[in-house]
């Protein structure tokens, strides 16, 4: 079987014996299977000439390359999270625009794909992950590369009137269309990818590089491949971490019914939204009041750009003001913690959370959500609360669906969540245990590389 490469911004340290997230997961299984290697930046800033650093754990040769502060500044802080963050969530508000940033973003990726080269080996299959390395197929083309390359997109794609706020729009649907196959979240996903395609004409792609053209393609192979989660890993973990940590924080909170939300720290989760309906909920339902808890967990992100230092101050001041306003001598609405969670403990909160609350205004899929799920007790389960506007609401119908814009709407869903009958609650939660078991991460990774494996490329 040929071997796998994977390339992602960043690459997870084996050193901590730990591999956690949805990418990590899911690829570490398939790299082990082939002894494969894993490329991509070490999140450390380093001298740009320097060379990569080689580790091999358990069979899977990790590659990384140190970026040097130029390069974190407009590569990643820069056009990545100013530029094509905001963009592929809808959120052109939060879009800012360098062309400095964009050709540092280019330079770093021609990096990768000088250093890549010479480590692969002619059968290989490569593929690269989001938006970070939309050119680096391209890149690779041009020094020569034949191997098949695929790309696989994390966010949200955007429809075309909002792609070309970007300038450089058309240079970034060249780039990806230089791969052989491109996967996408959800069809609504897709579906905005081949209408930009039409939209921008790039029937003409071909004369845009004449150094390579017959690598860049018009109508690239596109499909959907909903990434998942390793579902009974996450059960086991909740089952094994109910005690005894996550059943003290349960008492602290005297018995109170849990409404959890876990999120980075990004203004794309829709946290002060989240505050507020929590809020309105209430004002609405007083029954409420003193019986409680929201608690939202979300570790900082992104600290060297300023619009996430704005979304801390303003969910500080949003919690201050509820719990002001509604807080008694033994109890507080909201707890707010400004951390990360050792996930372990993580998902025995999540198994005691009545509720979750995933209401992000833009997500490409959210695997908060099918966690959440993934976590409760069959007999006795939660229930989940999901945006229309993230990617899992394609998915787990069985959640109870709002729109994150709508105080009032999700007000009235936790209220109606919180006095659901056990019957419903089992029904919704064996739905929605069969998609996450159809579609997990280890079905999520093979489907791509599958049909990455189908490509041939001539020489």
């Amino acid at each position: 079987m040929s071997r796998v490469v994977v390339v992602s911004n960043r690459v997870p340290d084996p050193r901590t014996g730990e591999v956690a997230g949805g990418l990590a997961v899911g690829v570490h299984a398939a790299l082990a299977g082939t002894g494969g290697l894993w490329f991509g930046w070490s999140g450390d800033e380093g001298a740009a000439d320097e060379s990569p650093e080689v580790l091999v754990h358990e069979g899977i040769r990790y590659v990384t390359l140190d970026l040097s502060q130029e390069e974190i500044d407009g590569y990643y802080n820069g056009f990545c999270n100013n530029a094509l963050w905001p963009l592929f969530h809808y959120l052109l508000g939060f879009l800012k625009y360098d062309r400095r940033e964009f050709e540092i973003y280019l330079r770093v990726n021609a990096r990768f794909a000088r250093t890549l080269l010479p480590r692969l080996q002619p059968d290989d299959i490569i593929w690269v992950h989001d938006f970070h390395l939309i050119p680096l197929a391209s890149e690779l083309r041009r020094l020569g590369a034949r191997q098949p390359i695929g790309f696989f997109l994390h966010t949200p794609f955007p429809d075309y009137d909002v792609l070309r706020a970007l300038p450089t729009h058309r240079e970034m649907l060249r780039g990806l269309c230089a791969y052989d196959v491109i996967g996408f979240q959800t069809e609504p996903d897709l579906h905005s990818f081949r209408n930009c395609l039409d939209a921008a004409d790039l029937g003409t792609i071909e004369e845009a590089d004449r150094r390579e053209p017959s690598r860049l393609r018009a109508s690239p192979c596109a499909d959907v491949y909903p990434i998942g989660i390793d579902v009974d890993d996450c059960a086991t973990r909740a089952v094994e971490s109910v005690t005894p940590r996550p059943e003290k924080t349960m008492a602290s909170f005297g018995g109170r019914a849990l409404v959890l939300g876990v999120d980075r720290l990004d203004y794309s989760k829709g946290l002060p939204e989240r505050f507020q309906s929590f809020e309105r909920l209430l004002e609405r339902y007083p029954e409420h009041v003193g019986q409680l808890v929201l608690m939202q967990i979300a570790p900082p992100t992104r600290q060297g750009v300023r619009a996430y230092a704005e979304i801390r101050e303003t969910l500080e001041q949003l919690a201050g003001n509820i719990n002001g306003t509604y807080a008694q001598m033994d109890w507080v609405p909201i707890h707010y913690l400004n951390q990360g969670v050792e996930r372990a403990r993580l998902l025995g909160i999540m198994r005691s959370a009545k509720v979750g609350l995933v209401t992000p205004i833009r997500d490409g899929m959210n695997l908060v959500a099918k966690e959440y799920v993934a976590a409760q007790d069959p007999e006795d389960p939660g229930v989940l609360v999901l945006s229309t506007l993230a990617g899992a609401a394609c998915e787990l119908d069985g959640a109870v669906l709002v729109n994150p814009y709508d105080l009032d709407g999700v007000a009235d869903a936790l209220h109606q969540v919180i006095e659901m009958p056990q019957a419903e609650r089992r029904r919704r939660h064996e739905a929605m245990m069969q998609v996450l078991r159809r579609n997990d991460v280890h079905a999520w990774a093979n489907r791509f590389l599958e049909a990455l494996r189908g490509q041939h490329v001539d020489a």
